[in-house]
């Protein structure tokens, strides 16, 4: 495939150079005929371990994935009208609900913006998002046996901190006045 018309070439070297200039790490990388993808595990001032999954598509866009939570087994209409609110709530990253019933959150950038201070919003955005509803979503991490404990001392010094707080003028409406999240 070649980039659609209008869309710079951006490639996974780029994004390699993107994550190490944020002083990320990927946990494992993959690469399926022209996609790559990179896995992430960002911790958050109040989540801890959230694993976000980047994914560059060089003809499409530059997705930043994030399971969200495990499956929800709640009530359904309770779980799905918080997501569709904080739909509406949020700018730039939307909720889906994926075909194992997970929630997860998502956020684009098309290839024709793609450059390191697109991506590590989008990151930046994931985990300001994953820190204002954490309250909201400890009952979905339970209930999946996931983790609820807050981020330790050194996980709130670790990248995915930094790199909020890289961001935090860009992501004012997600974070309350200290820099940490509403």
């Amino acid at each position: 495939m070649s980039p659609a018309p209008g869309a710079s070439a951006c490639a996974p070297a780029d994004v390699e150079a993107w994550l190490g200039e944020l002083g990320l790490a990927p946990t494992e990388r993959a690469d399926r005929e022209s996609i790559a993808s990179w896995d992430l595990v960002l911790d958050g001032r109040r989540r801890a371990r959230l694993r976000i999954t980047v994914i560059l598509d060089p003809s499409l866009a530059l997705i930043c994935w994030a399971h969200y939570a495990p499956p929800i087994n709640d009530s359904f209409r309770v779980s799905y009208r918080k997501l569709l609110r904080w739909n509406d709530e949020l700018p730039f990253v939307k909720f889906s609900i994926g075909e194992d019933e997970r929630p997860l959150l998502v956020a684009e950038v098309p290839v024709a913006h793609a450059s390191l201070d697109a991506l590590g919003l989008a990151l930046a955005r994931h985990l300001a998002v994953a820190d204002r509803y954490h309250a909201d979503t400890v009952a979905w991490l339970k209930a999946g046996g996931w983790s609820t404990e807050a981020s330790s001392p050194a996980q709130v010094d670790g990248p995915g901190v930094r790199l909020v707080a890289r961001y935090a003028p860009e992501l004012a409406e997600l974070l309350d006045p200290a820099g940490g999240t509403a």
